[in-house]
């Protein structure tokens, strides 16, 4: 009976999440990773050099805290992913380095010099970036562990969502 217990107690917290919004916020992700790139390596460049040498900088500054933000987003979502599938148990996808990475924040005053194009791709990556840290928070290791009815329906609908399992 033991064992039962403990199948229970080691069921990912990560089921939780589901297999749609982590495809949902990954498809986002890549769609802004795009956009960003396109951006900031194209028309941003003759945006930025129109700026004064302090928004010049910032503005490179600002580009890379975007391609940060969207790449921890990304990491993360694989992660989720993987343990959904199976290739990673939920206990290592709680991991601090398998955790959503720090990004730096943006300093407002700097943001408010830069073209409108560039504004809106870092407030893009920053509410992407808060959307899934929220998530992430909510998987925190020392968070409450899953009561044992709700581990057996999560299990449950990852099988399910595999085919029949049960014979």
């Amino acid at each position: 009976m033991t064992g039962m217990s403990e199948d229970f107690d080691s069921a990912p917290a990560e089921s939780r999440i589901a297999p749609r919004l982590v495809d949902s916020l990954y498809s986002e992700a890549l769609l802004l990773a795009d956009e960003a790139r396109t951006y900031f390596d194209k028309e941003g460049r003759a945006e930025q050099r129109a700026l004064d040498p302090f928004a010049r900088v910032g503005f490179a500054c600002e580009s890379l805290k975007v391609t940060t933000r969207i790449m921890h987003i990304v990491a993360w979502l694989l992660t989720q992913r993987a343990i959904e599938s199976g290739e990673l148990n939920g206990s290592d996808g709680r991991r601090p380095e398998r955790r959503l990475g720090n990004a730096n924040d943006s300093d407002p005053a700097v943001v408010a010099q830069l073209p409108p194009a560039a504004r809106r791709l870092i407030s893009a990556s920053i509410d992407l970036y808060a959307r899934v840290r929220r998530l992430d928070q909510g998987q925190t290791a020392d968070s409450a562990p899953l009561s044992p009815a709700r581990a057996l329906m999560g299990r449950l609908e990852r099988d399910l969502g595999r085919g029949p399992a049960l014979h």
